[in-house]
């Protein structure tokens, strides 16, 4: 028996992409519960994003900083038929789930940086003054990177290619919630801003359920609006939340065999 056998999870993933996470979960005994706080959508008007595409070999870094930028790029590139800039700029992507899928489309990631947020990349990239460097991302990103670049003389393109839309309320996994879960995880910072929207703010304060973040930047999100972090991933991959929440739960189970 694992430390996660029994334990109720809250998965707040979009529904396409939960079913690595739930997996993860399910494999150490633990019943993942689907509660969808966001959708991945397309874009109503592509044309930055191709213009972008088309003007590929002017840039000298594209820094993918997510799986979903990786898929909408590429989607859009078959899209309209273009070939990838020859010579290729340097790719940079933000952590190894993200380089993987950048290796899918034939392209290896130059950099990846050593904590897998968007910052790190910063320390890693070198001298960017002069450089023109696209950032194909969500609608809703943090533009920190973008202007701590631009801050350092890089020209920023900085770009949507997808748009993070909230999730309409998931009847059953709302109910699941109100039965009560042991943990609701968190796997970025919109997912911890539509919980609440969906689930109300008022409520989160009654919640007995350990929270658990993907990362720093997560978790900063989660206490700004009231939420208690108990458990963040070292490693900020599913493996890393798996692994975090097993070490929790362990240590848990020790501290309460020390007291009896």
């Amino acid at each position: 028996m694992t430390s996660l056998s029994g334990k109720r999870i809250l998965v707040t993933r979009p529904r396409a992409q939960a079913a690595d996470l739930c997996d993860k979960l399910s494999a150490f005994g633990a019943q993942p519960i689907l509660f969808p706080t966001i959708e991945i959508a397309p874009l109503d008007d592509y044309s930055f994003l191709d213009r972008a595409i088309a003007s590929l070999n002017k840039y000298h870094w594209v820094i993918f900083t997510s799986v979903n930028g990786v898929e909408a790029f590429w989607e859009r590139l078959n899209t309209v038929g273009a070939m990838l800039a020859s010579p290729l700029p340097k790719v940079a992507a933000i952590g190894p789930a993200t380089a993987r899928a950048l290796q899918k489309n034939g392209v290896r990631a130059e950099l990846i940086p050593d904590d897998y947020v968007a910052e790190a990349i910063l320390e890693k990239i070198g001298d960017v003054k002069d450089k023109w460097i696209l950032l194909p991302r969500a609608d809703i990103a943090r533009e920190a990177l973008a202007i701590e670049l631009s801050n350092r003389g890089a020209t920023v393109h900085e770009i949507a290619a997808y748009r993070t839309l909230p999730s309409v309320i998931d009847p059953n996994g709302l109910a699941e919630l109100q039965r009560g879960v042991d943990v609701i995880t968190f796997t970025s910072s919109s997912t911890v801003r539509n919980f609440v929207t969906l689930v109300g703010g008022s409520s989160i304060h009654n919640l007995q359920s350990t929270i658990a973040c993907l990362g720093p930047i997560t978790a900063q999100t989660a206490r700004e609006v009231g939420l208690p972090v108990d458990v963040m991933a070292r490693d900020y991959t599913m493996d890393g939340l798996v692994a975090a929440l097993l070490d929790y739960f362990s240590q848990s189970e020790m501290q309460m065999k020390e007291k009896i």
